[in-house]
């Protein structure tokens, strides 16, 4: 079978999700399944971990998700079940980019939108957001704000989000201030992590590289490629382990993002469906494990598929 990923580029996919956004859900994520991955979606009977993410976007649209991935409105449920300090402190939010008030703001700090994936923005220096630079920044919140992130992989948990742009301190490390922090992210299945992966380099070069919960370094590949240097084991791990359990609890599978600074953990997001459930686990093998993690309650609903 040809694989399409040499073929298709990723904008030309892009533009295709926009012109092809009025297609029902089960066809566009046959579509788009196969252009990204080469392969045919089994909705009837999903065997591989990208395959079963499909299929709970069609069947465990459970409401709360939607306050879970809404990164305004999940920073009161952390309060609630976790503690304010694992926030990073919010500076304030808005309905558009016309309305924030830079003046309000320290001279680094994180924008963001509240309702997508990969709007982070981080400025380093206010003041040289002057002139062409401030337009570009505004043109790119002007874009993501009018984008309804549910339409791009239809992940049922974005739609119909209310849209706002946050700012949030920047945070860093007190001994590199200057390196992007890492990013420790937990796969978990029924409230028990399995899997995670850390991202290094996030705003350069950026790599995953893969552990089991011992710590131990993983033959897969996923996204981007493996760091060529190595990971050290943060020394909070076994914390983020039990962290990423109380979070994922009642859940059947969700990615639990997790930061380490100045000996102190931070919360990420949740994420439902890694990758939009487009991307494969290399080796093969991966794929399948990961799969046989989820539990899937195949109701005569998913017969229908």
């Amino acid at each position: 079978m040809i694989d399409l990923r040499n073929y298709i580029s990723r904008n030309l996919r892009d533009r295709a999700k926009y012109f092809l956004s009025f297609l029902p859900d089960k066809a566009y994520m046959r579509l788009f399944y196969f252009s990204t991955t080469g392969k045919v979606l089994h909705l009837k009977h999903p065997t591989g971990y990208n395959e079963k993410l499909q299929w709970l976007k069609l069947h465990d649209r459970q409401a709360r998700y939607r306050d879970l991935v809404d990164k305004l409105k999940v920073r009161d449920y952390i309060k609630e079940v976790w503690g304010e300090e694992h926030l990073f402190p919010l500076l304030g939010y808005w309905k558009s980019f016309d309305e924030i008030d830079f003046d309000s703001l320290p001279q680094q700090f994180v924008l963001k939108c509240n309702h997508d994936s990969g709007s982070t923005k981080i400025i380093r220096d206010k003041a040289a957001l002057q002139g062409e630079a401030r337009e570009q920044l505004k043109q790119f919140f002007d874009r993501r704000m009018s984008h309804d992130f549910y339409l791009s992989a239809r992940e049922y948990p974005y739609k119909g989000i209310e849209r706002y742009i946050l700012a949030e301190q920047l945070m860093t490390d007190s001994a590199h201030p200057e390196k992007s922090i890492e990013d420790y992210k937990f796969f978990c299945f029924d409230g028990e992590p399995k899997l995670m992966f850390v991202a290094t380099d996030r705003s350069t070069d950026c790599r995953f590289d893969f552990f089991d919960m011992d710590f131990n370094r993983l033959d897969i590949q996923n996204i981007h490629p493996n760091a060529e240097r190595p990971i050290e084991k943060p020394a909070c791990f076994e914390e983020m382990k039990q962290v990423a359990a109380k979070l994922s609890a009642g859940m059947k599978t969700v990615r639990i993002d997790l930061y380490e600074l100045n000996g102190r953990l931070y919360f990420g997001e949740f994420t439902f469906f890694h990758g939009g459930g487009f991307q494969l686990f290399r080796p093969a093998e991966w794929e399948r494990r990961l799969g046989d993690w989820i539990k899937l309650d195949e109701s005569a609903e998913s017969k229908k598929a």
